[in-house]
């Protein structure tokens, strides 16, 4: 049985759709991460989830039982704030065993839930910690023992890394990613950042204005998506226009800018056949390659060299305007120089086409 599931959710405010007809569902010990711009409506959806904002329609289902009216405390929900809400004039531990007090715990009890806690996120003898000697790291865990004292059924996180240091986010990423598949809690995350999101969720939602585009594994997502929104939005990628030819002997023929490709490991949008006629392609920059200009080559002027260690992400501006990113090695050409830009040999599947209009 699915444990919890998302129906046909929608929520509006002031006549503006901030959820639209979402559906959704995960597995125990799942941990789904909601990815998407400002604004496409990835927080709406965790205060939905949480019981905090009420859908105009659709219903919240937690192993079998529809919640959609259930207070918020009885969803027997734990959530993790942006800011994570934490008292400043209660220490560590009290701020641990707040929640579990409102839902009437004393003694023993609320002391060995609260040191069980804070072994889960390696604070045990932080107890009397004030909140003010916290590094950020620390006042995270802090908030996520919160959430997790009261045992609850499903862990809600709202950019539980964003106010953290980039250095430190990492470090804070991997804990929580330990920790989670430790509790084996069903967890929701909400994020904006894509490497977040791929490094902790086990699939991953991509909305856009209310509504999922795609949900799959962080491979899926990459290297088969679902339309141009998710190809542009998932990974780095550049984009130029073509016309399809048709099948080839080696797989789909192109025309670009004057020459023709015969692109060997072409990714159609939802799995479908390739378009025909004018086409958008969306390419990664490691699907591509660098060599001397030369007969049957995209030309083209490179105008940045980014190192990145162990390669170089050029920008491109091709004879045509078109402006494409490829990976080479650091040092292969320089700013300012000719080069030609062929599909590479193996590109992996970064290679995708979109149908588009005559116009």
């Amino acid at each position: 049985m699915t444990f919890l599931r998302l129906e046909g959710l929608t929520k509006r405010f002031d006549g503006t759709v901030a959820v639209d007809h979402l559906s959704l569902s995960l597995e125990r010990g799942e941990m789904l991460a909601l990815l998407g711009p400002s604004g496409s409506g990835k927080t709406t959806t965790l205060r939905l989830l949480a019981g905090f904002e009420v859908p105009d329609s659709g219903r919240v289902w937690v192993e079998g039982e529809d919640v959609t009216g259930v207070d918020p405390v009885a969803r027997r929900f734990g959530m993790v704030f942006q800011h994570y809400a934490l008292f400043p004039h209660l220490d560590l531990g009290e701020n641990v065993a707040f929640g579990l007090e409102s839902l009437g715990m004393r003694g023993d009890e609320l002391e060995r839930r609260v040191a069980r806690a804070l072994a889960l996120v390696d604070l045990s003898g932080f107890e009397r910690r004030r909140i003010s000697q916290l590094s950020g790291g620390q006042q995270q865990r802090v908030a996520l023992a919160r959430a997790l004292a009261p045992e609850p059924r499903v862990l809600l996180l709202d950019e539980p890394l964003s106010n953290l240091d980039p250095a430190l986010r990492e470090r804070t990423r991997r804990e929580i990613r330990e920790l989670i598949h430790r509790v084996g809690i069903t967890t929701v995350l909400v994020t904006h950042e894509q490497e977040e999101a791929f490094d902790l969720g086990d699939r991953v939602a991509v909305l856009q204005g209310g509504r999922l585009e795609q949900v799959g594994s962080p491979e899926d997502l990459y290297a088969a998506p679902a339309n141009e929104f998710v190809a542009e939005f998932v990974g780095r990628s550049s984009s130029i226009g073509v016309t399809v030819l048709g099948r080839s002997d080696r797989g789909v023929r192109v025309a670009v800018e004057g020459v023709e490709w015969d692109l060997t490991d072409i990714t159609p949008p939802a799995g479908g056949d390739p378009p025909s006629g004018p086409a958008l392609m969306l390419v990664r920059p490691e699907a591509l390659r660098l060599l001397p200009p030369a007969a049957g080559a995209l030309m083209g002027t490179v105008t940045v060299r980014r190192f990145t260690g162990s390669a170089s992400l050029f920008t491109v501006i091709t004879d045509g305007g078109a402006s494409l990113e490829v990976t080479g090695p650091p040092r292969s050409v320089n700013a300012g120089e000719r080069v030609g830009i062929m599909p590479s040999r193996r590109s992996g599947g970064g290679i995708h086409l979109f149908p588009r209009g005559p116009g």
